[in-house]
């Protein structure tokens, strides 16, 4: 099964935009194994973000993400990536489409509510990075027969 890690950016909180985003997710059959509220730290999101080190907006990346609290979230599936990117939209809300998260509630790169994995090897890392083990559960829901073959 894969893992991805979805963050609520501090804009998606202070929006109010955290419901509506959590339910599109969630109405996409995805299965939630870890929240988190939380503040970042500077520490980690140098980690996170570590391999945009060097990169003209990386400064800023840091000092937004750290700016207010976040959720974090970890999926697990059956190719959650794909699902969740696809949900999610280009990363620009100016070319994301219409009906995806940032297509309709995003207007600017530097303030597009939300972090999807982007790879299963990233998933994977991101995941282990923002939660313990012993902080991700592993449940089977009723429904998921009827979401997945």
């Amino acid at each position: 099964m894969e893992q991805s890690l979805i963050i609520l950016k501090p804009d998606a909180l202070q929006r109010g935009l955290v419901g509506p985003i959590l339910t599109r997710l969630e109405a996409r059959g995805l299965k939630f194994v870890g929240l988190k509220l939380m503040q970042i730290s500077s520490e980690l999101a140098h980690k996170h973000y570590g391999t945009h080190e060097g990169k003209p907006f990386f400064a800023g990346l840091v000092s937004y993400i750290t700016s207010g609290p976040v959720l974090v979230v970890a999926v697990a599936g059956k190719d959650v990536i794909e699902i969740i990117r696809s949900t999610v939209g280009a990363t620009n809300p100016v070319k994301a489409a219409p009906g995806t998260i940032r297509g309709d509630f995003g207007v600017n790169i530097g303030r597009n509510l939300i972090h999807a994995s982007d790879s299963p090897e990233n998933g994977t890392q991101e995941v282990a990075l923002f939660f313990a083990k012993n902080e991700l559960l592993t449940v089977e829901r009723s429904v998921d027969q009827w979401i997945t073959e």
